[in-house]
C-alpha cells in the first residue's frame, strides 16, 4: 500500500514511508566502501591512500547534485502541497536539466586538470599517478553521478521512495560484482575500482532518466523545462546547507589528511579512509531520514497543516535520539571488525584505526540532530537557517578544531575533533529549534 504525502504519520507509517530512503543511503554508502575494502586488500595501502586523498574532491563538487535535488524537492514538494501539479513538474523539469548541464561542465573540467588538482590536495610521488588515474575515469560518470543524487531526493517528492530505492541497489550490485571481478579477478587494480564505481554510477543517475521520460504513476514527470530564474535561485538557496556540506566535508576530509601526513604519515592518512568509510554507512542512516522526511514537511508546510507538522517534528526527534544511542553502541562492538575487514593485513595500521573509530563513534549521539536540525530548515524553505548549521557544523568547528586539538592532544586530537565540533553545532541547533517555533509552529 502507498503511503501518500498528504497522510497523517504514525511511528509505524513515518519508518514504512522513510525506510527505502534510509536503506538507499546505507545501500549508496556500502558499494561505496566497497572499492575501500577491495582496493586496501587486493591493490595495497599507497593505493587505498590515494582514493582517500581524492575522494574529497570528487565529492566536493558532487555537491551541485546535493544542493538541487534536496533544495528544489523541497521547493517542488512545497508546490504540489499548494495544489500546483503542473507548475511542480515544470520546476523538476527544469532543475534536473540544469544539473546535468552543470555536472557535464564540471566533469570536462575536472578530467583536464586532475593531475593539479591532485598535487594541491596533498599527492606525492606514486600517490600522483594513483589519484590521477581513479579521478579521471570517475569524471567520466560525474554527470551521471550528479543526477542520482538528485533523483534520490526527488523520488520521494515523487511518493515513489521504493522505486529510488531499488535503482540504487541496482547500481550498487553492479559496482559490488564488478570490484570483484576487475579488482579480485583480472587484477585491474584501482583502475579497477573506479571503472566498477563508473559503471554503477551510470545505472544510477540514467534509469531514472528513464522513468521519468516515459509516462509513469508518479507525481512527478519530465515536461518541457522552462528555464525560471526565481525557482532557480530559491533552489540554490534553499539547498545552499547541502551544497556547503558537502564541500565542507570534501574540504575538512582534506585538512584530516594533511594534519594525519605530518603526524602519523601514509598510515594516518590510511586509517582516517577506514574510519570514514564506516562512517559513511552509519551517518548515511540520519542523511537517508532526512532525505525521505523532508518532502513531507514541506508538503504539510505548503498546504498549512500546522498539527501535522507538529507530530513529524515530534515522531522525528524521538526516532533520531533513539537510533543515536543504538548506533554508538553499535560502533563500539563492531569496531574490532570493521577495522580488520579494512586493514586486518596490517597490525599498527589496525590498531590504529581501531583506537581512532572508537573515538571517533561518540560523535554518533549527537550528530543526528544536527542534520535532521539543517534539513528541517531546508523542508521550511528556510536555507538560510539551514546553511548556518551546515556550515558551523562541516565547517567553522571543525576546522578549529582539527587544527587546534592536535597540539595539545596529538593525533587523538584529530580523532574526536568531530565530537567537540558536532556538540558546539548542537547549541546552536537546539537555539534555531527554540527560536523559530512560533513561526512555523512545529512545537
Amino acid at each position: 500500500m502507498n503511503i501518500q504525502l498528504s497522510e497523517h504519520f504514525t511511528y509505524k507509517k513515518l519508518l514504512r514511508f522513510i525506510l527505502p530512503s534510509i536503506i538507499m543511503m546505507v545501500f549508496t554508502s556500502i558499494y561505496s566502501v566497497v572499492d575501500g575494502i577491495f582496493v586496501s586488500n587486493f591493490v595495497g595501502k599507497s593505493a587505498f591512500a590515494s582514493v582517500n586523498l581524492i575522494m574529497p574532491y570528487l565529492m566536493g563538487i558532487s555537491a551541485l547534485g546535493f544542493m538541487i535535488g534536496t533544495g528544489g524537492s523541497a521547493f517542488v514538494s512545497k508546490t504540489l502541497g499548494e495544489g500546483k501539479k503542473k507548475l511542480a513538474n515544470q520546476y523538476f523539469s527544469m532543475l534536473v536539466t540544469i544539473a546535468a548541464i552543470g555536472g557535464f561542465v564540471l566533469s570536462v573540467l575536472s578530467f583536464i586538470f586532475m593531475r593539479r588538482i591532485v598535487m594541491a590536495f596533498g599527492a606525492a610521488g606514486d600517490l600522483i599517478d594513483y589519484c590521477t588515474l581513479y579521478g579521471r575515469i570517475s569524471c567520466i560518470s560525474l554527470t551521471a553521478f550528479m543526477l542520482q543524487n538528485v533523483f534520490q531526493s526527488f523520488f520521494v517528492a515523487a511518493g515513489k521512495p521504493q522505486l529510488g530505492l531499488k535503482v540504487i541497489v541496482a547500481a550498487g550490485c553492479t559496482n559490488i560484482v564488478l570490484d570483484a571481478l576487475f579488482i579480485g579477478v583480472l587484477h585491474f587494480g584501482i583502475a579497477g575500482a573506479a571503472l566498477a564505481t563508473m559503471t554503477s554510477e551510470f545505472i544510477g543517475g540514467l534509469l531514472p532518466v528513464v522513468y521519468f521520460f516515459r509516462k509513469n504513476d508518479s507525481l512527478l514527470h519530465f515536461v518541457k523545462p522552462v528555464f525560471d530564474r526565481r525557482v532557480f535561485f530559491k533552489t540554490c538557496t534553499n539547498g545552499s546547507s547541502e551544497l556547503m556540506t558537502n564541500l565542507s566535508m570534501s574540504l575538512v576530509n582534506a585538512l584530516y589528511n594533511l594534519q594525519l601526513m605530518k603526524i602519523a604519515g601514509e598510515n594516518g592518512v590510511a586509517a582516517y579512509g577506514a574510519v570514514m568509510y564506516v562512517n559513511f554507512i552509519f551517518v548515511a542512516s540520519f542523511l537517508g531520514y532526512a532525505i525521505g522526511c523532508a518532502p513531507v514537511i514541506s508538503y504539510h508546510y505548503g498546504s498549512g497543516n500546522h498539527a501535522e507538522l507538529k507530530n513529524l517534528y515530534k515522531k522525528s526527534m524521538s526516532i533520531i535520539l533513539v537510533w543515536g544511542v543504538i548506533l554508538f553502541g553499535a560502533a563500539q562492538l563492531l569496531a574490532p571488525v570493521l577495522s580488520k575487514i579494512f586493514v586486518g593485513y596490517n597490525t599498527g595500521l589496525y590498531a590504529m584505526t581501531l583506537h581512532g573509530f572508537r573515538v571517533y563513534a561518540i560523535a554518533f549521539l549527537i550528530i543526528g540532530i544536527n542534520i535532521f536540525g539543517s534539513s528541517f530548515f531546508t523542508a521550511l524553505n528556510n536555507g538560510l537557517i539551514s546553511a548556518v548549521i551546515s556550515f558551523l557544523r562541516t565547517l567553522v568547528f571543525q576546522v578549529i578544531m582539527v587544527l587546534t586539538l592536535p597540539l595539545w592532544f596529538g593525533i587523538n586530537g584529530i580523532w574526536s575533533a568531530i565530537s567537540v565540533a558536532e556538540a558546539l553545532t548542537l547549541i546552536m541547533t537546539t537555539t534555531f529549534f527554540v527560536r523559530q517555533k512560533d513561526k512555523y509552529h512545529y512545537l
